[in-house]
């Protein structure tokens, strides 16, 4: 049986113009592939080439929902500071 509480991460993907695009996955890797390929999100598809600059993991699908959704609200300056 497998666990319901699969880690999920919340990342950050820099793209060709700058900005930056918030998600969440259970894979970041494969989610970036995805991106790359121009499958994951209007949003990406239009801005390729994009790369992974941050990615957080969180405890469960729920918990990196939530925190997708609080990084997003977040300024753009405020999310380029997560980045170090």
């Amino acid at each position: 049986m497998a666990s319901s509480a699969q880690s999920a991460f919340v990342y950050l993907l820099r793209c060709a113009d700058g900005t930056l695009y918030c998600g969440w996955s259970t894979d970041p890797e494969r989610r970036l592939r995805e991106h790359q390929r121009g499958t994951a999100s209007r949003y990406t598809r239009s801005r390729l080439p994009v790369e992974l600059v941050w990615t957080r993991e969180c405890a469960d699908r729920s918990e990196a929902m939530r925190e997708e959704v609080r990084v997003k609200r977040l300024p753009a300056r405020a999310k380029r500071a997560l980045l170090g």
